[in-house]
């Protein structure tokens, strides 16, 4: 045996024994060993859910609100299997969503450098949803005047409205100094979460989406139901702040 194969099974050995070590430690108090008895956890010790609370708006200004409620109404449209996107609440969500940790990205790393990365990576820039939505509305606004005889958006025809999203979208329709069609992608997808979403975060009002889909919600246990293709799921869903427990506390 080598040298240096004996060295790094003594380090391995060594390692080993004082893992076990500092794990039995604890355990042991005046020459025996504690048995742990119960749980190491009780119900509800965690931080409860805190449901988002509708009314008002704590990020957009009134008329950012009733554009972006428009824009909602427009990328999902009322029909015969589920409301519109504004009834739904999805301008909502994206409200609490811009005003809390998604708007300001502070739970992601902000540091340069920021280059053009591929559409897997997201979005690369020093621009945070909150100030994009910001200025992007304000430019969709000016630009909807100028175009469209003093108009913003929200009054705007409904053809007109899906004229220009499309416009948007396709990268056709420029906004004064901002990326049109970065903006779309940003409100189709912080519209399509709130749509989705639990209910929690301020969208899918009455799991309005989920009942389209037949989606179980955070129900606890469906497996008896994930073999069964093709065949509604037979219960209504359950939102997380489904539980009774939860809605009586302060």
């Amino acid at each position: 045996m080598t040298s240096a194969l004996r060295s790094a099974l003594s380090r391995r050995r060594f390692l080993t024994s004082t893992g076990v070590a500092l794990l039995i430690a604890p355990a042991v108090s005046n020459g025996y060993a504690r048995t742990i008895t119960g749980l190491p956890w009780e119900p509800n010790a965690g931080d409860y859910p805190k449901p988002v609370v509708p009314g008002g708006w704590v990020f957009f200004t009134g008329d950012e609100g009733v554009a972006v409620e428009a824009i909602v109404d427009r990328l999902i449209p009322h029909d015969d299997l589920s409301v519109g996107g504004k009834e739904a609440g999805c301008a909502v969500y994206i409200d609490r969503q811009l005003a809390g940790s998604f708007g300001d990205s502070s739970w992601l790393y902000m540091r340069p450098p920021f280059a053009k990365g591929t559409p897997s990576q997201g979005m690369q820039s020093p621009v945070v949803p909150a100030q994009r939505f910001r200025t992007s509305l304000a430019a969709l606004d000016s630009y909807c005047k100028q175009t469209y005889s003093g108009k913003g958006f929200a009054a705007l025809g409904a053809d007109q409205q899906d004229d220009l999203l499309k416009g948007l979208e396709a990268g056709k329709v420029q906004l004064p100094n901002v990326d049109g069609k970065a903006f779309f992608d940003l409100v189709l997808q912080s519209t399509m979460e709130g749509f989705f979403a639990d209910p929690l975060y301020g969208g899918n009002k009455d799991m309005v989406s989920w009942k389209m889909i037949g989606f179980p919600g955070a129900r606890y246990d469906y497996r008896d139901h994930i073999s069964k293709h093709n065949q509604p799921y037979p219960n209504p869903p359950v939102s997380i702040t489904g539980r009774a427990d939860w809605s009586v506390r302060s």
